[in-house]
């Protein structure tokens, strides 16, 4: 899918950003041509087909869009050059190739720095501790029956593990796309069950802002937008106007129930899941393993009562997680500055940093350096900080912007993008709502005028 978006596009910096030299090196024996640049060595970007809509379906083309409007019934077509050919954009080709020249020096500092070679005493020696420390507490609270503290300590450990498993899915650890996938399947199933993005903040190709009809950072999802992930239309209707009209109010309510949504991601998942048949196997057998075990534990509560309080704390103790997750994205830009916009733009434009104490760090996991993660998803999450001060110096040279902000500020600025939208939301409501009554008023003013007409013409015929 993440391709699909890129076919017409310059991909270099997303590829080599995303694959180590192995996949590369395997990726260039599949060449079958080059593309011809202008006399400046610039590439002049396409739409992708699948942001406009359209599809290969058993060869043939088809707009899934369109079809889903029209409920399947579409003529044979194609795209067209207008689908094809971008808007004007305000950004210029030649500054977007500057960038990504730098952005590709900045990589070669980073290699040449040795932030590629993984820490693993210093790094993860710590965090392995962490581990056992959350777990054995766990285990000793449940022992004793105090269930809920134990329940509380499990919630941390899934807390602390997930970023680990986060770390595995990027090959961040060990670098070797088989070893890093089978580790990351252990703990991701077994105890915690659970996508880095190539479009950030684009409202109809990042599904991680689309959660329609719960949350909204725009506007723009008032207009039923297609979802080129979830290939359906995200409808903004009646229900979805309600509950967007109090999302600031609902935010910290349903995102302490976060950790449920991770289930259904995980069944969806397993639909798109590649790798072979033993990753979907091992996916599956994690699966099977988690929810027999912590079904086993949950009937050891002994009560149903129990059970039903060590689920809910558990999970909700996970809860800063997934705000961690929304600060760095859901304040930023969500604008589609086309396809012309380089990789490294990009990312700056859509993405922050979280402000911590240094002794903070590890309940953020890392992933309050979202700008620098973003840019080298593979770089070792324990070398993000030492990444960042020469990320900040790229940005300076190139006359970009590198935004970040506290944790309470993030929390502040995020609540206000919603609360924005749900004034629109409350206003729209209301305008609907002044126009109904007046078309009312309309029509019972005008079913009495014509009444009393009728009356009239009987009182002249008598």
């Amino acid at each position: 899918m993440a391709l699909l978006h890129f076919v017409g596009r310059d991909a270099s910096d997303e590829i080599e950003a995303y694959h180590d030299e192995a996949a590369l090196t395997l990726l260039r024996k599949f060449i079958v041509g080059t593309v011809e640049l202008d006399e400046h060595g610039l590439w002049h970007p396409f739409v992708p087909p699948v942001m406009a809509g359209w599809i290969r379906r058993d060869g043939e083309w088809v707009n899934e869009a369109a079809a889903s409007r029209l409920q399947g019934i579409l003529p044979a077509s194609k795209p067209t050059a207008a689908d094809l050919t971008p808007a004007e954009s305000e950004l210029s080709l030649k500054t977007q190739a500057k960038h990504a020249v730098a952005y590709r020096a900045l990589h070669e500092r980073l290699v040449d720095a040795g932030l590629y070679k993984t820490p693993y005493f210093t790094g993860y020696g710590p965090e392995v501790l962490r581990f056992i420390i959350l777990g054995a507490a766990s285990i000793y609270a449940y022992c004793q029956d105090w269930t809920n503290s134990s329940a509380f300590f499990l919630g941390l450990l899934w807390h602390q593990v997930v970023f680990t498993v986060h770390d595995l899915g990027h090959m961040g650890v060990t670098h070797e796309w088989a070893i890093d996938r089978l580790l990351g399947h252990l703990p991701s199933q077994d105890f915690v069950g659970g996508l880095s993005i190539v479009m950030p903040n684009h409202l109809s190709h990042d599904p991680d802002i689309e959660h329609l009809p719960i949350f909204a950072v725009s506007p723009k999802f008032f207009h039923n937008l297609w979802s080129t992930y979830h290939r359906r239309f995200m409808t903004f209707d009646t229900f979805a106007k309600m509950v967007l009209s109090i999302q600031h109010k609902i935010f910290y309510i349903v995102l302490a129930f976060g950790r449920f949504n991770l289930y259904q991601l995980v069944g969806c998942i397993l639909k798109r899941l590649r790798g072979g048949k033993w990753a979907w196997r091992l996916e599956t057998l994690g699966l099977i393993g988690f929810w027999c075990w912590f079904g086993a534990v949950l009937y050891g509560c002994g009560s149903w009562y129990k059970a039903v309080m060590y689920v809910l704390v558990s999970h909700i103790t996970t809860s800063p997680l997934h705000v961690q997750l929304v600060l760095s994205h859901w304040s930023m830009s969500t604008d589609d500055l086309g396809p012309a916009e380089s990789f490294a733009h990009r990312q700056l434009r859509t993405t922050s940093d979280v402000i911590c104490h240094p002794y903070l760090e590890f309940l953020h996991g890392g992933l309050h350096r979202q700008v620098t993660h973003h840019l080298f998803p593979r770089l070792p999450r324990h070398n993000l900080g030492k990444a960042s001060k020469l990320v900040k110096e790229y940005v300076q040279d190139q006359g970009l912007t590198y935004a970040e902000f506290g944790f309470r500020e993030g929390n502040k600025d995020v609540v206000g993008v919603l609360k924005g939208v749900a004034d629109q939301v409350r206003i729209m409501r209301t305008v609907a709502s002044g126009e109904a009554r007046e078309a009312v008023d309309r029509k019972i003013a005008e079913s009495e005028k014509e009444a009393s007409l009728k009356l009239d013409r009987k009182e002249q015929k008598n």
